[in-house]
């Protein structure tokens, strides 16, 4: 607010205005476990007990801040579910992603997905529980949204408290800003249909074998079943970890030795994102919350094209079947995401 002061030698002198950010919108359902998230989140901080957050499905969430005009690694939401109602503050673009089946609206009217819409104060956007299939809804907004950077990053980490909104998921009547030179952006893009993921409740998901598989921890015969058998999301998971139904590996050794009784026992050691860490006959995929070491063997780990798969398996529902990929094929796969993410491919509206 402008105002006035006295100096020291008592001259009265105008006072600037304070300029303050957009309100870009007010919470009216927050949904399961709504938060903020940024991509790649903070990497480089594992040996000092950070898993990066950031979003789980990396994909969609890159998808949504072109289609609004950002930077891929701008601060959106992530939505589990769906179940989720906002009020904005800003007239700009906003686009949503994700998952099937929410029949998102705006005004009430329905709202299409993997484009961006424009929006005024005032307005509101709802969708309902995701069908599937899919499971997580991403939404962007014209600049961003402004929350502190917390060791380099925006994003919410769970496990830690930090990042995002007060290092929590949101809920009703919280409100966000949004960065200044998003508020009257107007360009629409969509995303072409050809270039959308194929969700799924059935999945195929790529790794690479290690680093504790075969044939050190692993018998051959247990890794063709890991390769062979479909596997079923437990209920039990979220962004730490997704957990998967328990099987009993044959294993090649006959305990962990100095590291513990069972064969899945290791000496502490680090984690790799999206890796397959083995618990004793529970297999968990390590998630961008997760831990990041201990003392369980980690027999395969998901490849980077394909950990946008992971935020998309629908917990209590979804089976998944692991396919073994080499270095080469990863890095097509990769090269694959990257091309659908280049703004020349997308649509003006």
């Amino acid at each position: 607010m402008a105002g006035t002061s006295e100096s020291s030698d008592g001259a009265i002198t105008d006072v600037p205005e304070a300029t303050e950010r957009p309100v870009a919108l007010e919470v009216l359902e927050p949904g399961v476990q709504t938060t903020v998230q940024d991509y790649p989140g903070r990497r480089g901080l594992q040996a000092k007990g950070f898993f990066p957050a950031g979003p789980v499905d990396h994909f969609a969430f890159r998808v949504a801040n072109r289609l609004v005009g950002n930077e891929p690694g701008a601060a959106g939401l992530e939505i589990p579910m769906g179940r989720f109602r906002v009020r904005f503050g800003f007239h700009g673009v906003v686009a949503l992603t994700g998952a099937d089946g929410a029949r998102p609206t705006l005004n009430g009217e329905p709202m299409p997905t993997w484009e961006a819409v424009e929006v005024s104060p005032g307005d509101m956007i709802a969708c309902g529980i995701a069908k599937g299939p899919g499971f997580r809804l991403y939404l962007a907004l014209s600049g961003g949204i402004d929350v502190p950077e917390v060791l380099g990053s925006r994003a919410t980490y769970t496990m830690g408290g930090i990042g995002g909104l007060d290092g929590r998921a949101l809920a009703r009547g919280d409100r966000l800003h949004l960065a200044a030179e998003g508020v009257g952006r107007t360009r629409r893009l969509r995303l072409p249909q050809s270039l959308r993921p194929g969700y799924a409740n059935d999945w195929e998901i790529e790794v690479m074998r290690g680093p504790h598989a075969d044939p050190g921890f692993l018998t051959q015969q247990d890794w063709r079943d890991f390769c062979s058998l479909s596997w079923k999301v437990d209920l039990n998971s979220n962004r730490v970890g997704t957990r998967l139904n328990a099987h009993r590996f044959t294993w090649a050794r006959d305990s962990g030795g100095v590291a513990g009784g069972h064969p899945s026992n290791v000496l502490d050691g680090s984690y790799p994102l999206g890796g397959i860490n083995t618990n004793g006959d529970v297999p968990v995929i390590l998630g961008p919350d997760g831990p990041t070491s201990g003392g369980f063997t980690v027999i395969a780990t998901v490849v980077h094209a394909a950990l946008w798969k992971i935020g998309q398996l629908r917990p209590g529902r979804d089976t998944i079947r692991f396919r073994e990929v080499d270095f080469d094929e990863a890095m097509a796969l990769t090269k694959h995401v990257e091309y659908a993410l280049d703004p020349a491919h997308l649509e003006d509206l």
